[in-house]
């Protein structure tokens, strides 16, 4: 097994426009997975393709995040984090044009995003435990965490105001512009010296963060549907495509807002985050059901409680497992990636085909059923740690 390691702190410079280029990243690395998720529609109607096909191919990326996890975790303690920021950036706006040349490569595209995709929690765990005050830790995952709230802005503005007029493809290429721009701010998270190694193995995985990972699976299972197929959602229950487009986007703002809030206040009581987690994937649970109710009204008060609560709780969740496994960074980073992103590569395939074969409000209902199995994992594995 590769040694843990670790990069020593900077008391003597600022570590917060890092985290900007952190943040930013985060968003770059989620634009090609939510810009092609947001254009479903069209995209499917263009290329013939079934929403099983659509959703077999967005699975791709989830999954190749994943799958690439283990790697990624090993890439990230070899190479400055700038480096590591600006793989994800530059492939994620490559992927982008990529996407537009039909069926192979909108499939290939999204594969090679994941890849990408799967350097951004290593590599932001490494730049948190190197240069965040540890009193900061819940704000500096907080910002990770609402990165993935903001990232389906910028595609639900060019869905719902864009794609009309212009065209899928020309809109995918005008997403890429997000990428690029955050490829010139990667330089700022620098971090001081070379990471160190740590000596001895790495300990085995406890219960509690088994628990945890699994319980991020499921719950990102139910809010990761939410998300992929938000405007599709939107319009069955009887919203416009510019409506729903647009309320991704409010979504989003009011995602960052709650992810932020929720890292400031759990700075001051660090060991309730898994608690207030469990909470969090509760509300998404609820969210969800009032979506399967398949009304205008419903939509919205379900789409808010599953894009703030639902997915308000990723920041939290890798806070406490970094405070779980002290000076292994990159591998607290990577395993809370290989639940997040190994549930949200099930989700777009297994909704899609289960809206196909049993109906959507069915399938939304599911997946209510397993943010709520998600949230009490992480319950029992809160309780485990009084006693690993």
């Amino acid at each position: 097994m590769t040694p843990a390691m670790t990069t020593a702190r900077t008391p003597t410079t600022s570590p917060w426009p890092g985290m900007g280029a952190v943040v930013a990243t985060f968003i770059a690395a989620m634009t090609p997975a939510f810009a092609i998720s947001a254009l479903a529609t069209p995209i499917e109607r263009a290329l013939h393709l079934s929403g099983t096909g659509f959703g077999l191919a967005l699975s791709g990326f989830f999954a190749m995040t994943a799958l690439g996890s283990p790697v990624a975790r090993r890439v990230a303690v070899r190479l400055p984090v700038p480096v590591l920021l600006a793989l994800v950036c530059g492939t994620a706006a490559l992927c982008l044009p990529l996407a537009t040349t039909g069926t192979a490569g909108l499939a290939l595209a999204l594969l090679l995003a994941g890849a990408g995709n799967a350097l951004t929690q290593p590599a932001a765990a490494r730049y948190i435990a190197g240069r965040v005050p540890a009193q900061r830790l819940s704000l500096a995952t907080g910002l990770t965490g609402a990165a993935l709230g903001a990232a389906p802005m910028l595609p639900g503005l060019l869905a719902g105001q864009v794609a009309e007029p212009l065209g899928w493809r020309l809109t995918l290429l005008l997403a890429a512009g997000f990428p690029l721009l955050a490829l010139a701010f990667t330089p700022l998270a620098r971090t001081q010296g070379h990471p160190v190694a740590a000596s001895g193995e790495a300990a085995p995985l406890s219960r509690t963060l088994v628990l945890w990972t699994v319980g991020a699976a499921l719950a990102t299972i139910g809010s990761n549907a939410t998300a992929s197929f938000f405007v599709q959602l939107g319009t069955g229950s009887g919203l416009s495509t510019t409506v729903a487009g647009t309320m991704l986007s409010l979504a989003s703002l009011l995602a960052v807002a709650v992810r932020l809030v929720a890292g400031v206040r759990a700075d001051r009581a660090p060991q309730h985050n898994p608690l207030v987690v469990a909470a969090m994937m509760l509300s998404g649970a609820l969210g969800l059901v009032l979506i399967a109710l398949g009304t205008p009204v419903t939509f919205v008060l379900g789409a808010v409680l599953v894009v703030a609560g639902g997915w308000g709780w990723t920041g939290l969740l890798l806070s406490a497992v970094l405070r779980l496994l002290p000076g292994q960074a990159a591998r607290a980073g990577a395993t809370v990636q290989i639940g997040l992103f190994g549930g949200a590569a099930l989700a777009p395939f297994a909704f899609g085909a289960l809206s196909s074969s049993v109906g959507t409000s069915t399938a939304v209902l599911l997946a209510a059923g397993c943010a709520l199995a998600g949230a009490l994992a992480v319950r029992v594995g809160a309780a485990l740690t009084r006693v690993e």
